[in-house]
């Protein structure tokens, strides 16, 4: 029997404390906004150090998690040295949108119906906490001579850009590995990604009674303006394509609306918050520069309407680095392996943390449990779900490739 097929019985004998560790994460709610996700992080500690994995929690400063729209934020770093080599980390984040209405399932229960896991983080990214725990101690059972190291970041600030997750830590030189797996899906090693720009833009008007409109200046008419002004974008995006494999072209979407003070009011102000989606060959500044002045331009349409238009969010595109090399040569062997097929490597429209290691110099990619696509997994919407063979398949891949790269056979 060999290493690889050691590591596959030891994950199948653990399968269900590692299901049941995946449910007690997903019953620790960690809805963002509001970003009240130091509780999990305590309980996540608690369930790592149970089992061997003594576990460091670092809290974020007041001052900063305020400052980016959350509550409290602690980070945990799981730390394995083995001897000289290289260091990898593998990151999965743990903060999560709102459940949202419609689901046929608690969202927090973590329930289990016909093979799946259902809950929201079940696909994205808890289950990657599971994963790579799990793989981290079925690599440890092999009690082979292994070197270098791995770190577990379990962080809470993915859905905000990552500044107090992954960038705090960088900043903090409280990890510095020399390559990153970050949470992801089974069939597909992602090596590139769309960056991410969100705004806020906000019409001003000029309130009046709804009997005497024209004693005021509709807010709302001049959002119209530019929200025909942003879709029409969307019409010349889909003519820029991008050359990695995976990725389309850029677009623009409206997510939130709002305004107004009551149905007998000209509305006095109206905000929309926009989200643009990078391909990897655009310039950021070129893109918030470009959106800046297709606004103020439609804006000026309507008269007596201003507009101010705030960034919240830029986030780089993940460009890959060439040390990546060993990290996607390894998991797609591995996978193709254990899942039967061939896992391609190529570029996905999200965007992730991966990309603040890479712009740290530090070769990364995205590899994890999940399904096919976003869609299957139901991620950002109701009943999310992950199918549990793909966790255990997932969970032995990441097992080999630690293997491959940390263990010298003698």
């Amino acid at each position: 029997m060999n290493h690889y097929e050691k590591i596959d019985i030891w994950i199948d004998a653990h399968f269900d404390e590692q299901v049941q560790f995946l449910q007690k994460l997903i019953q620790v709610p960690t809805d963002t906004p509001p970003g009240n996700n130091a509780p999990h992080a305590e309980r996540t500690a608690e369930l790592l150090n149970a089992m061997g994995l003594t576990t460091e929690k670092h809290a974020v400063p007041d001052a900063l998690v305020h400052a980016a729209g959350l509550q409290t934020i602690t980070n945990l770093v799981v730390r394995r040295p083995y001897g000289k080599g290289p260091t990898i980390a593998l990151n999965a984040h743990g903060d999560v949108v709102p459940p949202g209405e419609g689901w046929s399932h608690d969202p927090y229960g973590g329930e289990i119906e016909n093979g799946k896991i259902f809950g929201r983080a079940a696909a994205v990214s808890k289950c990657d906490f599971s994963t790579y725990a799990f793989a981290v101690r079925a690599l440890e059972s092999l009690g082979l001579p292994l070197h270098g190291g791995v770190e577990l970041l379990f962080t809470y600030d993915e859905e905000f850009g990552g500044e107090v997750g992954p960038a705090w830590l960088l900043q903090n030189k409280l990890t510095k590995p020399d390559l990153m797996i970050a949470a992801g899906f089974s069939y597909q090693v992602i090596t590139a990604h769309n960056g991410c720009l969100q705004m806020e833009v906000t019409v001003h008007g000029k309130m009046a009674h709804a009997a005497i409109p024209d004693s005021g200046v509709d807010a709302l008419q001049g959002a119209v303006k530019i929200l025909e002004a942003l879709y029409a974008q969307n019409t010349l995006y889909k003519q820029v394509r991008s050359k990695v494999e995976g990725i389309t072209h850029p677009y623009i979407n409206v997510g939130m609306i709002e305004g107004g003070t009551n149905t007998n009011v000209v509305p006095g102000r109206v905000t929309i918050k926009l989200d643009r989606r990078m391909i990897p060959e655009e310039n950021p500044a070129e893109v918030e520069a470009n959106l800046r002045k297709v606004i103020a331009d439609a804006a000026k349409e309507s008269a007596g309407i201003t507009v101010d238009i705030k960034r919240l969010l830029l986030a780089n595109a993940l460009k890959p680095l060439p040390g990546n090399k060993p990290l996607v040569d390894a998991l797609q062997k591995h996978g193709g392996v254990v899942f039967g097929e061939p896992i391609p490597a190529l570029g996905t429209p999200l965007y992730t943390d991966v990309r603040i290691f890479c712009e740290a110099g530090i070769p990364g990619v995205i590899y994890g449990a999940g399904p096919r696509t976003v869609l299957e997994s139901h991620a950002k919407r109701a009943d999310e779900r992950l199918d549990l063979a793909d966790l255990r398949r997932a969970t032995k891949v990441v097992a080999r490739t630690l293997l491959d790269l940390l263990h010298t056979p003698v």
